[in-house]
């Protein structure tokens, strides 16, 4: 039988593929999505085009607007 799995996501913005019979692990909370691992892949995928976290891509526009 084939795994079904969730999409998850952190609160820096990461993505990660989860099964979906499992608890989900600190820190992480469902995307709203399932399905096969493919299609989480490609739901990913069309959705975390920039993989810095979060706090990374915050300073990096801080920093470019003149924030510190």
């Amino acid at each position: 039988m084939p795994t079904n799995y969730q999409v998850l996501v952190n609160h820096e913005e990461q993505y990660a593929l989860y099964p979906v019979a499992r608890e989900l692990p600190d820190g992480w909370t469902a995307a709203g999505f399932s399905g096969t691992e493919e299609e989480c892949v490609a739901h990913v995928d069309a959705r975390w085009s920039d993989m810095r976290p979060r706090s990374v891509r915050a300073a990096a526009g801080a920093s470019r607007d003149g924030g510190s």
